[in-house]
């Protein structure tokens, strides 16, 4: 069977620390691929601050050079709240010959308890967790551990540091920033 990772998010914007976490577990764990799931809306955030055709252009730009990485829009199709279960019911369906691995940051380990449907969206994919700094692996859920090279990076620090005119200069994809640039996105305005 093939063996595909799945990194869903907002992805608004992506950055380097999305990157690393995809590659390292591709390669920790033998994956074929890793396919970007951007969602349209996640259930626990009210709006993503870019548009979702913005945010699906960063991910083909940030994906760019990496053979391994495939963008998937599934969860932007389907619009509405992107819940996983749904997303990986489907997906199963589609892809019978795969065995699907969904990457999450420590945070959302420790959510698990309160994912729409956990225990049947058990059955549907294998969990990987990955550290992130100020959060533990601990869940009662069976989940597979891949240590990355820490680093306290997400799309909120990106978009203040953009929003206040800071440099995000090593953070993020420079064809990303080039984008963020030309379509004035999370500007102070």
């Amino acid at each position: 069977m093939k063996r595909v990772g799945i990194l869903g998010g907002t992805f608004d914007p992506p950055h380097l620390g999305h990157l690393i976490i995809a590659e390292e577990t591709r390669i920790a764990l033998d994956l074929e691929e890793i396919w970007f799931i951007p969602s349209y809306t996640p259930p626990h955030k009210t709006s993503a601050k870019s548009s979702v055709e913005d945010r699906i252009n960063m991910v083909k730009k940030a994906m760019k050079g990496n053979s391994s990485f495939r963008l998937n829009t599934i969860e932007v199709e389907r619009l509405g709240k992107s819940y996983t279960f749904d997303t990986m019911k489907a997906l199963r369906q589609a892809y019978p010959t795969i065995d699907f691995y969904f990457i999450i940051g420590a945070d959302m380990v420790e959510f698990l308890p309160h994912w729409d449907r956990i225990d049947k969206l058990m059955n549907l994919v294998t969990f990987v967790g990955v550290k992130r700094p100020g959060y533990e692996l601990k869940t009662s859920y069976p989940i597979v551990e891949v240590g990355i090279p820490l680093m306290d990076l997400s799309s909120t620090c990106i978009r203040n540091r953009l929003e206040s005119g800071k440099t995000v200069r090593y953070l993020i994809p420079e064809t990303v920033y080039s984008y963020i640039k030309e379509k004035q996105l999370y500007e102070n305005r």
